[in-house]
C-alpha cells in the first residue's frame, strides 16, 4: 500500500530556506522516479523537482536553481531543499512518483513565503 507523508512546511520570509521531507512507503525507489510537486491557491499542480532512478535530477528553469531534490533510499525518504524563497513559492508541496502512478497523494505540507 502506497503512503506518502510530507513534512517540513512553514511560514518564512522572502529569501529564507526550508527543507521539506517526505516519508514514502510502498514505493520502490529503484524502479520509480520521484518528484516534488506544488499547488498554489487557484492553480493546478506543477512539478518542481524530479529525481530519476539513476540519480539524475531536474528542476524547471523558472525556479532558477533554487530547489534541489535528494533522497535517502535506505530510509525511503525524499527531500526538497528550497533556497532564496519568494512569495510566489507559496503553495502546498507534495511528493509522489513521476509520473504519479498509484492514484495516491499525501496530505502535502504548506509553505508560505511572506514578509
Amino acid at each position: 500500500q502506497v503512503k506518502l507523508v510530507e513534512s517540513g512546511g512553514a511560514s518564512v520570509q522572502p529569501g529564507g530556506s526550508l527543507r521539506l521531507s517526505c516519508a514514502v512507503s510502498g514505493v520502490d525507489f529503484s524502479v520509480n522516479s520521484m518528484a516534488w510537486y506544488r499547488q498554489a491557491p487557484g492553480e493546478g499542480r506543477e512539478l518542481v523537482a524530479r529525481l530519476t532512478t539513476a540519480d539524475s535530477t531536474y528542476s524547471p528553469a523558472f525556479l532558477e536553481g533554487r530547489f534541489a531534490i535528494s533522497a535517502d533510499r535506505a530510509a525511503n525518504r525524499l527531500y526538497l531543499q528550497m533556497n532564496a524563497l519568494k512569495p510566489e513559492d507559496t503553495a502546498v508541496y507534495y511528493c509522489n512518483t513521476q509520473p504519479p502512478s498509484f492514484g495516491v497523494w499525501g496530505p502535502g505540507t504548506q509553505v508560505t513565503v511572506s514578509s
